[in-house]
């Protein structure tokens, strides 16, 4: 049930990508949805004939009034869920692109410094941490915590501190106006601002293959760091990828399992050393010249890699504890277009005070090029940056002219 106490119904089916993007959408904001997939239930198709007088198109989201929408937009999701999508002020200190874990906690020590801040992000706040099923290495929290839980606690000490926050809204550019900057909003509502930090993250490169997105955090995973440790004692965890990420969270995964399986579509291209390290240790069994097909789960959660052969196009069945999948990182940052300076991968290159080459427009976390893309130093990026945006608000506000006293 969301905030607002209504409920909705999703119609959809595993393999309609909108059909994701929705509920992707509502499980980012934390909104209980009734699904109802119709290949499981094609009696169902026979309620979207009659709610779109003949058609049948998916997804349909109905709502708790009787309405209904097919495939509504991310913004209409927002509308309904009651998120507002304006910003209240359009001038500001600073702006501050992405609602993850860097930008909340940038927001949260710029209102602790006094520097009046907006939080703009185009999908749900929390970020990556947000979605993730539960997180074991963030300090302070030697138990554990779900990754929802925690987003909302960083969202709840930034409005403690009056920082609006703006999400399910995009930024679509950030263009220098003098000595100021203007981020234009893709509602078409410009806000103006002395400093940009952005803090957009990176997306991990996805299989897309069958059964892959119902699977994540249940079995399926990118991050062996964050969630090694929960299959301490498994028999055998899957590696999908053969580069040097692969095959390093591939020797971090062989302390905890008995057999690491790593399947690459080609041959392995990670560093020599890793290389050799990987087929020196008897715990690895290495598959190259494989396509992934899909991904099988019992009950809810991940059972095995059903991969083929690329050569003879024999299909091979991998049972397994977890599949961890490492084939690459995507940079958050087509907003900023070709104006800033980045590295070979697209991830933002800063200086030492984590200013981009775009002037006043800084990053931090996982979007920056060299952030280690782990949870508890995206925090710590976060606040490095809004310190040194301290550091330039007050260079700026040295160089603005004196106001004149025109009174008698």
């Amino acid at each position: 049930m969301s905030d607002n106490g209504r409920t909705l119904t999703v119609y959809g089916a595993p393999w309609c990508p909108h059909c994701k993007r929705v509920k992707r959408f509502l499980a980012a904001h934390r909104t209980p949805y009734d699904n109802v997939d119709i290949d499981e239930h094609p009696e169902a198709i026979e309620t979207l004939k009659e709610l779109q007088r003949g058609g049948q198109i998916i997804p349909t989201v109905v709502y708790a009034d009787g309405t209904h929408e097919v495939n509504p937009s991310d913004e209409a999701l927002a509308r309904w869920i009651g998120l507002s999508l304006e910003a209240e002020r359009a001038a500001n200190d600073l702006v501050i692109i992405g609602g993850g874990p860097a930008g909340l906690a940038a927001a949260i020590y710029a209102a602790r410094e006094g520097i009046d801040s907006i939080v703009v992000d185009g999908s749900a706040l929390g970020g990556q941490a947000g979605i993730s099923d539960r997180i074991d290495n963030y300090p302070g929290f030697p138990e554990g915590i779900g990754g929802a839980e925690l987003a909302e606690r960083f969202v709840a000490q930034a409005k403690r501190y009056g920082v609006e926050l703006l999400s399910a809204v995009s930024v679509t550019s950030v263009t220098p106006d003098g000595d100021d900057l203007v981020t234009t909003l893709a509602s078409g509502q410009e806000l103006t601002s002395h400093a940009v930090i952005v803090a957009t993250g990176s997306t991990y490169r996805r299989l897309d293959v069958p059964g892959e997105e119902d699977l994540i955090g249940a079995g399926v995973h990118f991050c062996a760091t964050c969630d090694g440790p929960f299959y301490k004692g498994a028999e055998e965890l899957v590696v999908i990828g053969g580069g040097n990420s692969a095959l390093e969270e591939g020797l971090h995964l062989s302390e905890y399992a008995k057999h690491v399986r790593v399947l690459a579509r080609s041959e392995l291209s990670g560093s020599t050393v890793l290389q050799e390290r990987v087929r020196s240790d008897p715990q690895f069994l290495i598959h190259t010249g494989v396509d992934i097909v899909k991904l099988e789960g019992k009950r809810g959660r991940f059972s095995a890699v059903v991969a083929k052969d690329r050569e003879t196009g024999e299909e091979h069945r991998f049972p397994a504890a977890a599949a961890f999948v490492f084939i690459g990182l995507t940079p958050n940052s087509e907003l900023l277009g070709d104006a800033v300076e980045r590295d070979d991968a697209g991830f933002l290159v800063t200086s030492a005070t984590m200013e981009t080459s775009m002037p006043g427009v800084f990053a931090a976390g996982d979007v920056r090029a060299g952030s280690t893309k782990q949870l508890g130093s995206a925090v710590g990026d976060g606040i490095a940056a809004l310190l040194m945006v301290r550091r330039h608000l007050e260079a700026h506000r040295h160089k603005a002219p004196a106001l004149v006293d025109t009174t008698c």
